[in-house]
């Protein structure tokens, strides 16, 4: 990962929640979403993968996402 990795949590239509690193944030998640109809809703930028795994954490427990 570089320095500039910003990480994104994405739900699928599924409910399972999954971590992505993105590099440019802005203009990524945007096209992601248009390339992948199942995603359904989406939390972050966080800085770093363990602030994602926490707040993934953090969604699963509060019943907005099912664990993988």
């Amino acid at each position: 990962m570089t320095e500039t990795s910003k990480f994104y949590i994405v739900k699928h239509r599924a409910g399972n929640c999954e971590i992505l690193p993105l590099a440019e944030p802005s203009q990524r998640i945007a096209q992601l979403e248009q390339l992948n109809p199942s995603i359904i809703e989406k939390w972050g930028p966080y800085d770093s993968p363990q602030d994602a795994i926490a707040r993934r954490i953090g969604l699963i427990r509060a019943g907005k996402c099912q664990p993988q």
